[in-house]
């Protein structure tokens, strides 16, 4: 029961910090998790974990609130800022994984008692980086891009506010299914057998799809923070 109640609790840390940085920073504040959401849902990812009785990964949460955050930008600000938030989310995974792996090939200092623990450490986390990298960026770009797409094809058929969360959940839900797919497949196929494999993807789904459903109240929030701070501005 505790990894299922530490997921629920990183669920509602993971909106309340969206929420915070869009309060605090504005449409940047929102830009900015995007980066924070691949970045740590990548690293999180390569621990597995059971939760609710079945195999998962970790990063599920963060990475499905990257979807939230584009929601909410394509709602308040319109498809090119969203679309802006998908390519810095890109640049920054691409960024990271370069980066991370430049950084394996440095020798540690041997008067350094803690350098070979932290090598290994380091090695330990990020040593399949280039797969899951692959995985990711794929995965990330596709989705994120038919997010964007569909959320202002819906937001054209429903266009009443109080059908926000009929074109976001639409968006999202199709969305992580692409995502969910591409991800499995590239960074798992030959590593888990299939049984696993199919339910690493069902629970993966499953799992980001609660988190959709989830953030629905969070997206009429920063929908009335937009409109407090556009009364401001008058």
């Amino acid at each position: 029961m505790q990894n299922e109640l530490l997921w629920l609790a990183m669920l509602l840390a993971n909106f309340s910090l969206i929420i915070l940085a869009y309060k605090f920073f504005g449409k940047w504040g929102l830009i900015m998790w995007i980066p924070i959401s691949v970045i740590v849902a990548n690293i999180q990812v390569i621990q597995t974990i059971t939760l609710f009785g079945v195999v998962a990964t970790l990063g599920n949460i963060v990475y499905a609130s990257s979807f939230l955050v584009t929601d909410i930008l394509s709602e308040n600000y319109g498809k090119k800022e969203a679309q802006k938030a998908v390519w810095i989310g890109f640049f920054s995974l691409l960024s990271m994984a370069l980066l991370m792996n430049l950084a394996l090939f440095f020798k540690p200092f041997d008067g350094d008692p803690f350098a070979a623990t932290t090598h290994e450490a380091l090695s330990t986390i990020f040593k399949l980086m280039p797969r899951i990298a692959v995985a990711s960026l794929a995965a990330y770009l596709l989705s994120q891009r038919h997010d964007v797409w569909a959320y202002h094809l819906w937001k054209k058929r429903f266009t009443k506010e109080n059908q926000i969360w009929i074109r976001n959940n639409l968006s999202t839900m199709i969305s992580q299914l692409i995502d969910s797919s591409v991800f499995v497949a590239i960074a798992f196929y030959g590593v888990f057998e299939a049984p696993v494999l199919i339910e690493i993807f069902l629970t993966t789904y499953i799992l980001k799809w609660v988190v959709a459903a989830a953030d629905t109240p969070f997206i009429y929030w920063a929908k009335k923070i937009f409109k407090n701070r556009k009364f401001l501005v008058q």
